[in-house]
């Protein structure tokens, strides 16, 4: 049996990734991962730290295996190691060493970057909405660093799920 194309929700905080993940895992009859970071973060009666970040980094393996097991044709991940990268940097100013490279073997299939043009709302976990113009550059720049193949998504509602596929479809089409 083939692996499953895997695609990755990616980008800066309140960027629609959840919304759309689950969305696109409906449209395409494919199972779906949760961003791992949030898990964590909503679990934890503390703030996230440098110590969070590779407990998180093993969640997100550990979500990313258990939904590759059950993955027929396709899997839908809202995040993945590639973010833990980013954020770790962003955040804390390094990542530990093999989480970059176990995000360079995981590398997803197609990385679907999504545009901050959403309205900031926060919620608890999300705490930097001033940022998400630099977050979304160093996405972006690690996207590229790391040969990500990657498309832009923007817009809202039904026209983010609409570009979501076209997207997703294109890639597709494209390794076949």
């Amino acid at each position: 049996m083939a692996a499953p194309f895997r695609v990755v929700l990616i980008g800066p905080e309140c960027t629609g990734k959840t919304t759309l993940a689950r969305g696109l895992a409906a449209a395409l009859g494919a199972p779906w991962t949760p961003e791992a970071a949030r898990l964590v973060a909503e679990a934890s009666p503390t703030p996230l730290s440098s110590a969070t970040v590779e407990p998180i980094a093993r969640l997100m393996m550990a979500l990313d295996d258990a939904a590759r097991t059950t993955a027929a044709r396709s899997l839908v991940h809202d995040t993945d190691l590639l973010s833990t990268v980013v954020y770790a940097r962003h955040y804390y100013g390094e990542c530990p060493a093999w989480i970059e490279a176990e995000a360079r073997r995981r590398r997803a299939d197609r990385y679907l970057l999504c545009v901050p043009d959403l309205p900031w709302s926060a919620d608890g976990v999300r705490d930097r909405g001033e940022a998400r113009t630099s977050l979304f550059a160093a996405f972006l720049s690690t996207l590229d660093a790391f040969s990500a193949r990657i498309a832009l998504v923007g817009g809202s509602g039904s026209g983010r799920l609409a570009a979501a596929r076209v997207a997703v479809a294109a890639a597709r089409a494209a390794t076949t």
